[in-house]
């Protein structure tokens, strides 16, 4: 079964599909909820892939009539019943798909989605949600180990080239030693999503216009929106104005090593601005990247250390931060801001690379022995700890990706440039140890499984 992708406007993520679609045919399937930021696209994906089953149900509990439908206290099997009917459907739970939109607003329903797993296991029920509003001020008694999650997450790079009719480039990415005939067109279109981000309404009406300021409604759209929702929903008022303060002055600090305590001189304390992260963090709006200092799993993160502050956008980054003109005008995405852009989006290209929900990225720090080092990302492949550097210049100028080498049992290491695609034979500094060093363009992040494993074997 292949689900049909009938407009591109809507930005159905190729990947996700697949994962639906495994999901369906599963025997242990749960209730899925899908997890992601506000207008990343969950409902519409959803939807479409609804045209997959011979019924569609639909509850959004937004509204009242649809929530007070799925809180009725009666046996399941009746409620049902209920559901196909209102919607003038043939009650047929094997063939359908059952979804519960802005299921936040309703913890009984939630809670009773343990019930649709055991007593329904036929019928697929998918749920989602924005998660900063059912993650503050709510007792529910969430169905632990009886759903499954997905997390959906702003456009990656490729989907961004599908949004722009470039897919034919697919071919060059995919053979990545091919890549240097069309590399300057590619780092151009990167760059470009560099500056539009992947939030699936701003790419469609880029893609359209190519008119970057036209977006800016909707980009004004969006940050409103997530502070309407912490007004909203956090009812605790010092927490209020805490979640409110991150979402207007915290886009400043992308990429950046944050104290938490009187961040953006704001006058509240490391508790009560670390309560607001972690709340902003499950809404998936943001991640606090921690430092570690091993080389090898578990990558254990340094919860005490000073943390890096990730958005989940890099696109609203550069218009809340006000860098847009600056990355519009440079000649290199690693000079702006200093480096900060460019890190920034490796950190959210690392996310696209699958849909599992709950991953955590981490950078590596060294402390001692006559200087210090710190690598920008660790990337975890079948066990074995990948360190990345988004670096410009020389190989002999990695100096800290050299020191993460020299303790690493592995021999491979990746930097992220603007250059061209390579790999290289180097040798450290300091043990003179050899290893592969890959060369890797930003537009090729997302082929970074398939080029550190074909170079580890060859």
């Amino acid at each position: 079964m292949h689900l049909k992708i009938k407009d591109l406007s809507v930005m159905f993520k190729r990947q996700l599909s697949e994962q639906l679609n495994g999901w369906r045919n599963s025997p242990y399937r749960k209730p899925l909820i899908i997890r992601g930021p506000r207008q990343v696209g969950k409902t519409t994906i959803v939807r479409q892939f609804g045209e997959e089953f011979d019924s569609y149900l639909y509850y959004n509990l937004d509204k009242d009539e649809d929530r007070e439908l799925l809180e009725r206290q009666i046996p399941l099997g009746h409620l049902l019943e209920l559901l196909f009917a209102r919607q003038g459907q043939v009650y047929q739970p094997e063939k359908a798909l059952l979804f519960i939109d802005e299921i936040q607003n309703s913890p009984k329903t939630m809670s009773r989605l343990r019930y649709f797993y055991e007593e329904f296991p036929q019928l697929c029920v998918v749920a989602a949600g924005s998660l900063l509003e059912n993650v503050v001020d709510v007792n529910a008694s969430f169905p632990v180990g009886r759903v499954d999650f997905m997390a959906l997450r702003p456009c990656s790079f490729r989907e961004f080239l599908t949004a722009l009719n470039k897919e034919h480039l697919f071919f060059f990415m995919d053979q990545p030693d091919y890549s240097d005939a069309v590399h300057d067109e590619l780092m151009s279109l990167f760059n470009q999503y560099v500056l539009v981000g992947g939030m699936p309404e701003v790419v469609d009406g880029y893609a359209k216009t190519h008119d970057l300021l036209a977006q800016n409604q909707l980009y004004n759209q969006l940050l409103r929106g997530y502070v309407d929702d912490a007004e909203k929903y956090v009812k605790r008022s010092k927490l209020t104005g805490v979640v409110r303060m991150i979402l207007e002055r915290g886009w400043q600090y992308a990429g950046e090593t944050i104290a938490l305590g009187n961040l953006g001189d704001s006058g509240y304390t490391a508790k009560e601005v670390g309560e607001a992260f972690r709340l902003l963090e499950k809404a998936m709006l943001l991640e606090l990247v921690y430092p570690t200092q091993t080389t090898v799993i578990p990558v254990m993160p340094q919860l005490r250390r000073r943390p890096k502050l990730i958005w989940f956008d890099t696109g609203l980054v550069n218009y809340a931060a006000g860098v847009r003109k600056d990355v519009l005008s440079a000649n290199d995405i690693m000079d702006v801001w200093r480096g900060m852009v460019a890190e920034h989006v490796v950190a959210q290209e690392l996310l696209t690379l699958n849909g599992q929900f709950g991953q955590h990225r981490a950078f590596w720090t060294k402390v001692g022995g006559g200087g210090s080092a710190e690598v920008d990302f660790l990337w975890v492949m079948d066990s074995q700890v990948i360190p990345i550097e988004v670096k410009a210049g020389t190989n002999a100028h990695l100096r800290s990706l050299h020191s993460f080498v020299d303790e690493s049992p592995l021999d491979v290491a990746v930097r992220v440039w603007s250059g061209k695609f390579s790999v290289d034979e180097v040798q450290t500094t300091i043990k003179h140890k050899r290893f592969k060093l890959i060369n890797l363009p930003f537009y090729l992040i997302g082929n970074l499984e398939q080029i550190v494993r074909k170079t580890i074997h060859t």
